[in-house]
């Protein structure tokens, strides 16, 4: 069985995957194109998935499985994928303790205004009346209550925030209140203090959140998106910032990244930039690692029980 790597895995987990599995060759390579050569012998692809094109999966002539080391696949050639019967699955979850910890950091800074307080600092200016809030008895609302969402409301619980989340059938979900679906999804808008997507890029999630969603969001309410770009309209964001209709957004993804230079989002107070990093941990490779190990005995057996299977004809 041929496994191909097209990541970047350390020395550390490629002598454990070795170790592992000894019937199995593997090769790993740092990027596709280095990959490039060795696609039509690989029986199984270890991926970051957005490197993948129909080129490659049309060249790849033996591949079976896809495993994708990260949750986002939106640039992933589905449609190829699907046209040939390849099994996709991905490290959805992985991400949800850095994930929510960015989330809770981000808040508790915006709320004990920690940017003004290190101001203060670098001018060794004393000033006792910095005007603070304190986040228990308020709102949060999670536009995508699966592994982030809950553990997003799991943290946010121990501080005394009343949670609200959104999925699809409005399902009661762990650590979280009260459930919404995209039918009364201004009850969550409404009563949010701090609005949190966690929504993935799909032709359902485009430019979610909008000009009405902010209409409808408190004008104290913040709104912070570590999902996907896409699925908010920025230029909306920026009429409601400028009109007041919600105090402030905090950002770590972009519909164009790296975030251009004469974006306004740079020059608004009343936004914080972040550069894609709420995801990052040194925990990253090693957890996504030990679901493509579960999954490749699963695989060996002949079995049917992934972790993380991805219905390819709907891309997540």
């Amino acid at each position: 069985m041929s496994i191909l790597s097209t990541s970047m895995l350390t020395a550390e987990l490629r002598k454990e995957l070795k170790t592992n599995f000894t019937n199995e060759s593997f090769r790993f390579c740092s990027n596709i194109d280095e990959a490039k050569p060795h696609l039509k012998d690989a029986e199984i692809l270890i991926t970051l998935g957005e490197d993948l094109t129909v080129q490659d999966i049309e060249e790849a002539k033996m591949l079976k499985w896809i495993m994708v080391i990260s949750a986002g696949m939106d640039l992933m050639p589905f449609e190829a994928i699907y046209d040939k019967g390849i099994l996709v699955t991905n490290a959805k979850g992985i991400h949800k303790k850095p994930m929510a910890e960015y989330t809770m950091s981000m808040i508790l800074q915006y709320a004990r205004k920690s940017d003004v307080l290190k101001e203060q600092e670098k001018r060794k200016h004393w000033n006792r009346k910095v005007e603070m809030t304190e986040i228990n008895q308020q709102s949060i609302g999670i536009l995508g209550a699966g592994a982030i969402g809950q553990e997003i409301a799991r943290l946010s619980k121990a501080f005394g925030l009343q949670t609200i989340g959104l999925n699809k059938n409005g399902s009661q979900v762990e650590y979280i209140d009260e459930t919404v679906t995209r039918n009364n999804l201004e009850v969550l808008l409404e009563e949010a203090d701090y609005v949190v997507s966690v929504l993935p890029a799909t032709r359902e999630t485009h430019h979610f959140i909008g000009k009405k969603a902010f209409k409808t969001m408190k004008k104290e309410a913040v709104f912070i998106n570590i999902g996907r770009g896409q699925t908010l309209d920025e230029e909306a964001l920026i009429n409601a910032l400028h009109n007041g209709e919600i105090a402030h957004a905090i950002l770590d993804v972009f519909d164009q990244e790296p975030l251009p230079e004469d974006h306004p989002f740079w020059e608004m107070d009343n936004v914080t930039v972040t550069p894609h990093i709420s995801g990052i941990s040194s925990y990253y490779l090693p957890r996504a690692m030990d679901i493509f190990k579960q999954n490749l005995k699963v695989y060996r057996k002949g079995e049917n029980r992934f972790i993380n299977e991805v219905d390819v004809k709907r891309g997540y």
